[in-house]
């Protein structure tokens, strides 16, 4: 199926010019619509023109947020390219990994993050490269450059992706989820309608730029109505709480973490929130005393679901529920139909719990060069989350445990494969397992628990060492505890029930 590219700037520009839609929080500057579709005309002739790209080449990037970044997805939109944001927390060889499974066209990385690509044998083999202070200097608006003029549009397929978003696997290795101009659109169709989301809004976004929450939680839906948005490189309560008040900011998304830190400020008790409609909270359930605090100030909660494959927008918890409701994640968003089964595929009773499965125009086609994974996922329609929940009997939704054993730290997706997998290669260690474990400071933490070689001994320090060379900083355990053996059930799988109650 063919559809008309979706060209958000290009509109906002005839209709609201010289309205501004993004500012940077550090160098206070900004670009209007007018100024935004220019310069994504500009990128787009550039890169397919001169670079020779085409669409469905992919253009990684290595950098936190800032107004270049929404200027790329901008020449996306309007060409076909596809972007390949990278988390700038791992390590050189977790970005060699996505590098050469991806293999971009042309890589764009920040000054800061040079050093992860230069330690990343893929990053040789990609023939183009930019340095985001080129591509700043490319997008100055004060310049008039030959590019400055309006490009021919290609219809494409409406599946074509837009991002390749990369989620830690349960298999020990990221699967990069595409993430489609057609899901772009449902998606904030699908916020839109549950939220107050017009071109009045305005809002600070701090997530970061290799997240779908950092693009697809309120970034893109505000683009797409006209809105506005104040970004961040990286979350500062101070500041936030600041900007929540000078900015006049209408909605707010954060983790309950990230709230946490706000609500215990000095300044908490008499900032000025008469402008904010209520806080989007996701990542974790946000806990009922800080839903209390934040309502002592007149600030609603809406609590929410999502997943980076599916929306991300998927289910919202009205203001008016978040305490006669608690623990829940609402009722699934306009266009999105959802299932809970048994392990047969059977629908479950209310209350009962089952596999949460979710269909509608929002769910991914699939992965990046994994059919398995795909096939996995995807069963006629139904994206399967792996995530066990129930629904009482008036349509609200609890997730029960998560199948797949992931936990969230501060807000990020922790799979304990993954980090079994580096602990393993250490030539010391037998046998790993990795749990998560209350944490009062980040909701939760990883704990390992890990068996040595008869013939090596490893200290804690070493192997902790070593899982900060080879990991994100949030994936590295902060508890381990050494065994002669690792709880097993009949079948030889791990028993991960034991290990939470050691």
């Amino acid at each position: 199926m063919k559809i008309q590219q979706q060209d958000w700037a290009a509109r906002w520009a005839l209709y609201s010019p010289d309205q501004v839609a993004l500012k940077e929080y550090e160098s206070g500057r900004s670009y209007t619509y007018n100024q935004l579709n220019r310069l994504g005309n500009r990128l787009a002739q550039h890169l397919t023109q001169v670079l020779g790209l085409q669409s469905g080449d992919r253009i990684a990037v290595l950098a936190e947020n800032c107004l270049e970044y929404v200027v790329l997805f901008v020449a996306a939109q309007k060409t076909g390219l596809i972007l390949v944001p990278l988390n700038y927390r791992l390590t050189a060889p977790e970005i060699d990994f996505l590098l050469s499974n991806s293999m971009p066209a042309l890589l764009i990385a920040e000054a800061k993050f040079v050093p992860l690509i230069q330690d990343a044998p893929a990053a040789g083999r990609i023939s183009r490269h930019w340095s985001l202070e080129a591509l700043e200097a490319f997008c100055n608006p004060d310049a008039d450059l030959p590019e400055d003029h309006q490009i021919t549009l290609q219809p494409v397929e409406e599946d074509h992706p837009v991002f390749i978003l990369y989620t830690s696997g349960t298999t020990g290795f990221p699967k990069g989820a595409l993430y489609t101009h057609k899901m772009l659109f449902w998606n904030s169709i699908n916020t839109a309608m549950s939220l107050i989301i017009n071109s009045e809004s305005r809002t600070i976004n701090c997530m970061p730029p290799f997240h779908t929450g950092g693009w697809n939680v309120l970034t893109l839906p505000f683009l797409h109505h006209g809105g506005y948005t104040c970004m961040m490189k990286k979350f500062d309560p101070a500041a936030v709480l600041g900007l929540l008040e000078s900015e006049r900011c209408t909605l707010f998304m954060g983790v309950p973490t990230m709230l946490k830190m706000i609500a215990e400020l000095p300044g908490f008790k008499t900032a000025d929130f008469s402008n904010l409609y209520y806080l989007i909270v996701g990542g974790e359930p946000m806990p009922i005393p800080l839903i209390e605090q934040w309502h002592a100030r007149h600030v609603p909660i809406r609590q929410g679901y999502g997943m980076t494959e599916v929306g991300p927008n998927l289910t919202s918890l009205h203001q008016r529920d978040a305490i006669r409701k608690k623990g829940s994640i609402g009722r699934p968003n306009f266009y999105v139909d959802i299932a809970i089964v048994d392990e047969k595929g059977a629908p479950v009773a209310p209350n009962q719990p089952g596999e949460l499965l979710l269909r509608g125009p929002m769910v991914t086609p699939g992965y990046w060069q994994n059919e398995a994974a795909t096939h996995a996922a995807i069963r006629n329609g139904w994206f399967c989350t792996g995530d066990m929940a129930r629904q009482d009997e008036e349509g609200y939704l609890y997730i029960v445990d998560r199948i797949k054993n992931m936990f969230i730290s501060g807000g990020e997706n922790v799979y304990p494969a993954e980090v079994e997998r580096v602990l393993v290669s250490h030539p010391g260690v037998a046998e790993a397992a990795v749990i998560g474990v209350p944490d009062a400071k980040w909701g939760e933490s990883g704990k390992a628990f890990v068996v040595c070689k008869s013939e090596f001994s490893v200290s804690e320090q070493e192997l902790l060492a070593f899982c900060e060379k080879h990991l994100a900083k949030f994936k590295v355990p902060k508890y381990l505890v050494f065994l002669e053996a690792l709880p097993k059930n009949d079948t030889g799988k791990i028993n991960r029930m034991a290990l939470k109650i050691q």
